[in-house]
């Protein structure tokens, strides 16, 4: 029997979570469909990591178990920890057979970085070239853009949506499996008119993407869904995993959900990790409905084990977020018990309006940390960014430093895209997007030109040689003849993929020179996409998943360097899932906001953004405070106009929830009193005779 001391430091309800099923007599586990509720803080990663641990001891072969994450570093987390914990419970002071077993978890990943190996590997069957290169967001707008121009839908008299719309109509159609018109109707009711229009631009953008073997983000999901739809290739798929675990359970579309349900019909080996209570991106397409309907999708009906001992918080906290849920009408309950005591009960604070509410929380975090509290450990949410506009108006007032969640991604900034095109064009010749970009970084060569150039290598279907028929300038022959030299270079098959950024960042290096400013700040950036490229075996897999789950930061437009030790965090709610601070502000908890003005129409919306409130509330460890407002100003008058409207107490704040609160207000500055009359002069005026004077 293996050694089971790794299962000590789980409590009852994560053991039972990672020992479900049974060992086999040929050194394996059986196990039916297991649905695992990871109450905020529960320790959600620690089971599934055990969970892996568990097989792995057991004899499963780690090679066959296939682990699905929402980003490649969740997934590197949880084979460092499985193997931490293998590693312990062997003893195995080397590291050799725990080792062993890390390098053989392979199949860990990401929904698209899966998908993405799967259909390279089935690509045949599918009509498929193997070698497709995956573009990402911004790509996939452009294209549409040239598509939308080209077929005069931009010209037309009534408005049609732009590239990034587009792209978004088009995401969630394919991502939720409904259909154009219920998609227009549901999610952008104001472009129902233009449904003929879009379905003939979406038709050409898909013509375009399967001429030059281009796939988008989305593709990587429905390329793999409709394999699966294809009983013989979904049994041969399935049949290479003996156990598949999936993270996030709640954010997965109804794509990710049809791909699982493929892939082990009967939920033998099935473990999905979720929070119902958590899932707040329905608009990307997550289904809510996915891990609600789980369990009763199988036959016999899907195990169901809740954690609800919570690490992070205060039960004073907790009692308030279970209060809220409390009401929910359809979800898995669970109450969230601490194990860190009773703390303090959260603060439910009115203020007059929103400047007295950016006064009262820079106050409150002022004292925070006169306390001991540093900034970092203090965290403001709000439901948009636009939210924190007078906040961050005050908070520089007086001197606070402060980060905020967002800004350009790795992937937007110019540079990047410049050097990522680069190998893109040389990974697949037929990249049009990728050509018409790295041509125009030459002197001289303007749209025009680049795409005379890209036509001629359409007509060579892609052909690299095609380039040599096409007449430069005379004043670009000599860069573009570099050009061509260092395309060659790159796709010589004896080439080997180490120092292939390196031939492109030298060949690019006097380019962003010329164009960009700046210019030692983007190398630094270059550096880190040369260092990252050391990490992967091929230039396809560099590429592909380098889109699939970019870096998120960048030196590209960077602003002044930080100096402050210390800093405050400014994040919407969305961006602060899956993190933690001891102090929680959450700004304007109001109808109108929570939920917003925009959900109300439908009541699964509504229902989201309660959950949203959840996720917000259930990011504070020891302290949280809802902030209120009572006045807010209307949009769309005069600077100095003081119109405004009165917030109503948000929908989501009952009695029992007001219960485990403490209430109090807050009043702005007021203006000083003043000095007593003491000369013996009245100090009085009959109003009242003055007013009848006046008829």
């Amino acid at each position: 029997m293996p050694a089971t001391s790794y299962l000590d430091a789980l409590n009852s309800s994560q053991k039972k979570a990672v020992t479900y099923g049974e060992a086999t007599g040929d050194k394996g586990w059986r196990a039916g469909p297991l649905l695992v509720i990871a109450g905020a803080g529960t320790g959600k990663t620690t089971t599934i990591a055990h969970r892996v641990a568990q097989l792995v001891m057991h004899g499963v072969d780690p090679a066959r178990l296939l682990l699905l994450t929402f980003t490649r570093r969740a997934a590197t987390e949880m084979r460092r920890r499985s193997h931490d914990i293998v590693r312990d419970a062997l003893g195995d002071t080397l590291g050799n057979r725990s080792q062993a077993m890390l390098q053989r978890l392979v199949w860990a990943g990401t929904f698209h970085s899966i998908g993405n190996r799967l259909l390279r590997h089935y690509a045949r069957h599918l009509q498929l070239e193997p070698s497709f290169t995956v573009v990402d967001r911004a790509d996939s707008a452009d294209l549409l853009d040239e598509l939308r121009t080209q077929a005069g839908l931009a010209a037309k008299d009534q408005r049609f949506p732009r590239k990034d719309t587009c792209l978004a109509i088009y995401s969630w159609r394919v991502n939720t499996q409904k259909s154009l018109r219920d998609t227009l109707e549901q999610q952008f009711p104001w472009f129902k008119s233009c449904e003929e229009d879009l379905a003939r631009l979406f038709r050409s953008y898909v013509e375009r993407k399967q001429r030059y073997s281009l796939l988008d983000y989305d593709d990587l999901l429905l390329y793999w869904h409709l394999m699966m739809g294809e009983p013989r290739l979904a049994q041969h798929v399935g049949a290479n995993f003996d156990h598949v675990l999936v993270d996030e359970y709640q954010d997965t579309n109804k794509l990710q959900g049809d791909i699982l349900f493929a892939l082990k019909p009967d939920g033998a080996g099935i473990t999905v990790v979720g929070d119902d209570a958590q899932s707040i991106y329905s608009f990307r397409a997550a289904a809510v409905e996915n891990i609600l309907n789980f369990p009763d999708r199988f036959t016999p009906r899907a195990e169901i084990v809740t954690l609800a001992q919570n690490y992070r918080s205060t039960q004073g906290v907790l009692d308030a977020c279970n209060a809220l849920m409390a009401d929910a009408p359809r979800q898995h309950r669970k109450h969230l018990l601490s194990t860190r005591g009773a703390g303090g009960r959260p603060l439910y604070v009115t203020v007059d309006d929103l400047a007295g509410q950016a006064e009262y929380v820079c106050g409150q975090i002022l004292k925070r940390r006169e306390a001991g509290v540093p900034l970092r450990r203090q965290a403001v949410l709000f439901r948009n960014a636009s939210a924190s506009d007078l906040l961050e108006v005050e908070l520089s007032r007086r001197k606070i430093p402060f980060v905020k969640y967002g800004g350009l991604k790795f992937l937007e900034a110019a540079h990047i895209k410049d050097l990522l095109a680069v190998l893109r064009w040389a990974d697949n010749p037929r990249n049009s997007l990728a050509a018409f970009r790295v041509l125009q970084l030459l002197p001289g060569m303007g749209p025009v030109n680049a795409r005379k150039c890209v036509e001629l290598l359409e007509q060579q279907g892609g052909s690299l040689g095609a380039l040599q028929g096409f007449a430069a300038p005379q004043a670009m022959a000599p860069d573009y003849g570099k050009l061509q030299a260092m395309l060659r270079a790159l796709t010589d098959p004896q080439r080997p993929w180490p120092g292939q950024v390196r031939l492109a960042r030298e060949w690019y290096q006097p380019h962003l020179e010329r164009i960009y400013e700046h210019v030692h700040t983007r190398v630094g950036d270059l550096d880190q996409l040369e260092q990252l490229s050391g990490q992967y075996p091929s230039r396809e897999r560099f590429i592909t998943e380098l889109t699939l789950d970019p870096p998120h930061a960048t030196s590209d437009l960077a602003g002044t360097p930080r100096l402050d030790e210390d800093y405050l965090v400014l994040s919407t709610v969305h961006s602060a899932k899956g993190m933690e601070w001891d102090t929680v502000y959450v700004l304007n908890v109001v109808d109108g906001n929570f939920p917003s003005e925009f959900a109300t129409g439908r009541a699964e919306l509504v229902e989201e953004e309660r959950r949203l409130l959840y996720v917000a509330m259930t990011r504070a460890r020891n302290e949280l405070q809802l902030a209120v407002p009572l006045k807010f100003p209307l949009t769309q008058q005069a600077k100095s106009g003081d119109a405004h409207v009165f917030g109503g107490r948000s929908r989501f704040i009952g009695e029992k929830l007001l219960k485990c609160m403490e209430q109090i207000a807050f009043q702005g500055a007021q203006l000083g009193q003043a000095a007593p009359l003491t000369d013996g002069r009245a100090a009085t005026i009959d109003v009242a005779a003055r007013l009848k004077d006046m008829w």
